[in-house]
């Protein structure tokens, strides 16, 4: 059976008030920095909300399940990754653009869930270029990956960034990415 409290965070985080749904978000992503002992207790309904009408709920459920990735020892979110990264190109840029910021994460969880990600990230800055609001997501894959690259020390996170920087065309962009790099 669920704890009470974990259960209460995800009702509130879910159905709550504005209030309680961002204090409710505020204690998950606190508690899931670490590994926890009931991810499978919520998986599946995390995972049914990928495609949820709701895109709040969607980017709740992409961020959660990036950061439950390292309290995932079956490695079930290499099955979900594909759904969740679906997230990451949202209608709703907002909901995108948290799911895409989160999901360094997954990176964390080991060298298959990296061998996952990195690919992925590198597409998704390529196709960035002919999107509204691509210098964002660029920018954003570019800190997941000095994130990752900090907290796993693993150098091709560091060169795929390099590799992708060095890309650009854009100066402006260009810079942007450069600055977030070496900050």
């Amino acid at each position: 059976m669920m704890n009470p409290d974990v259960r209460k965070w995800f009702d509130d985080s879910a159905h709550g008030t504005k209030e309680a749904r961002y204090e409710a978000y505020t204690v998950i992503m606190e508690q899931t920095k670490q590994e926890v002992d009931w991810t499978y207790e919520i998986w599946e309904e995390l995972v049914d909300d990928l495609k949820h009408s709701d895109p709040h709920r969607r980017a709740r459920a992409g961020q959660y399940l990036a950061q439950l990735a390292i309290s995932d020892p079956e490695q079930r979110i290499l099955d979900v990754f594909p759904d969740l990264w679906k997230v990451t190109k949202d209608e709703k840029f907002v909901t995108a653009r948290h799911t895409l910021q989160a999901a360094w994460r997954i990176g964390l969880a080991g060298e298959e869930q990296r061998n996952t990600l990195l690919p992925y990230m590198k597409e998704r800055f390529e196709e960035a270029e002919s999107e509204k609001n691509g210098s964002l997501v660029r920018s954003d894959i570019i800190e997941g990956l000095k994130r990752l690259y900090q907290h796993s020390n693993d150098e091709r996170s560091a060169e795929t960034a390099r590799i992708l920087i060095a890309s650009l065309d854009d100066g402006k962009t260009k810079r942007k990415c450069e600055k977030i790099w070496k900050s």
